[in-house]
């Protein structure tokens, strides 16, 4: 439901999974925890790395269907990575 808060207090998308687009050409995929001065906090976090022989498309799609490969349990993407950000899971 739109403008749901997830939990009172924080943003909109605290809790939600998301994909960030970083200008570096990395992708980002975990749980939004807050954005802050210093950049987006995110836990359980998959990144795909610009060099990887797998399509971003087809990366997404084997994270949708076996779940986060999460290398990272609590990230901080710094602001000026942030080029994107969109719900992994578009259920609203």
């Amino acid at each position: 439901m739109s403008g749901h808060v997830f939990h009172p207090g924080h943003d909109e998308l605290h809790g939600v999974t998301v994909v960030i687009s970083g200008t570096s050409g990395r992708t980002y995929v975990g749980r939004w925890h807050e954005r802050a001065a210093r950049g987006v906090t995110m836990k359980d976090v998959a990144i795909r790395e610009p060099a990887d022989a797998t399509t971003l498309d087809a990366w997404l799609a084997s994270q949708r269907k076996f779940g986060l490969d999460a290398t990272e349990k609590f990230l901080v993407v710094p602001n000026d990575e942030v080029a994107g950000v969109e719900r992994f899971f578009d259920d609203r």
